[in-house]
């Protein structure tokens, strides 16, 4: 299989494709309302915040392909995919080579899928492991594998996301980096004591009082397909030291740990992950995806 080669590769051979520098297309100053930047100085992507142009210009020249990886399995498989794809190929990476991964455990399930230019879609199969229950220790195993395979030889950028979602606006370039972590809709305007960390001192998941940046929300994550691979590592790693103290955290907590040690160098606003059934408050300008009711 021809490797495609790294955004590095690609600069090395063309040295007229410069990165824009932060300042180029990011202005925190455009949002005073807001947290826009963290104190690792990496951008909170708000609407106002970026111009998408400038970073528009410089992925066209590099041909970028995003990967974009939904995990489709349960009861209610077909009525969320279907809405998830129609609504990820109308707004997703919109002018850019998009590969959607469906992961499922069911390929009966799959809904009728109609994308547009640029974009195609993977099925893969969500294979389980005796030795796991837990579905999102079987998910990042899965993922880890697939990526090994040949999605890291496929994108430049590579994103998880539920099912459960609907995009509303475009989801553009502006969200691509090394690492993407997504701020948590519930608890981005909470008092930080409250987040719901992982506060048992044995858990590979554990965070002390008065320690972490923010709450994460593991419907959206992303960066470069090493990064995402070092996280399911990572994680498959919390998950294993956990069994030995006979504890069992959450797929979240975990994830909110990795980004406590690894910070992000991005960070998406919850702009870009809106739970509708809360009061919108003035913050919140343009909501990019949303998550979808649950079903009963």
């Amino acid at each position: 299989m021809e490797i495609r080669f790294s955004l590095l590769a690609f600069l090395m051979l063309d040295h007229e494709a410069e990165e824009p520098q932060l300042s180029d297309w990011f202005d925190p100053k455009k949002r005073p309302d807001v947290i826009t930047t963290t104190d690792w100085l990496a951008p909170i992507i708000w609407e106002e915040t970026y111009n998408r142009q400038v970073l528009e210009k410089y992925y066209k020249r590099l041909n970028i392909t995003i990967g974009l990886v939904v995990w489709a399995t349960g009861k209610f498989t077909g009525q969320y995919l279907k809405q998830f794809i129609q609504s990820a190929n109308k707004h997703f990476m919109i002018g850019h080579n998009v590969i959607f991964y469906i992961l499922m455990d069911d390929f009966s399930r799959l809904p009728p899928i109609v994308l547009g230019p640029l974009r195609t879609f993977k099925l893969l199969n969500v294979l389980q492991d005796k030795m796991w229950k837990d579905f999102n220790v079987i998910c990042m195993k899965n993922l880890n594998m697939y990526i090994i395979e040949h999605i890291q030889h496929e994108v430049d950028f590579l994103f998880s996301m539920s099912m459960n979602q609907i995009f509303k606006h475009d989801f553009g370039v502006e969200t691509l980096g090394k690492s993407v972590a997504q701020l948590h809709a519930w608890w981005y305007f909470e008092n930080a004591r409250n987040f719901p960390y992982e506060r048992r001192s044995k858990s590979a998941a554990f965070i002390p009082f008065g320690k972490g940046d923010f709450y994460y929300h593991s419907a959206i994550f992303g960066g470069t397909p090493h990064e995402v691979l070092t996280f399911t590592v990572e994680y498959q790693k919390g998950v294993i030291d956990d069994i030995k103290n006979e504890l069992n955290s959450t797929y979240e907590h975990h994830l909110n740990k990795y980004f406590f040690i690894n910070k992000p160098t991005k960070l998406l606003s919850p702009e870009y992950n809106w739970d509708p059934t809360f009061r919108t408050p003035p913050q919140i300008k343009n909501i990019k995806i949303v998550w979808q009711p649950k079903r009963i």
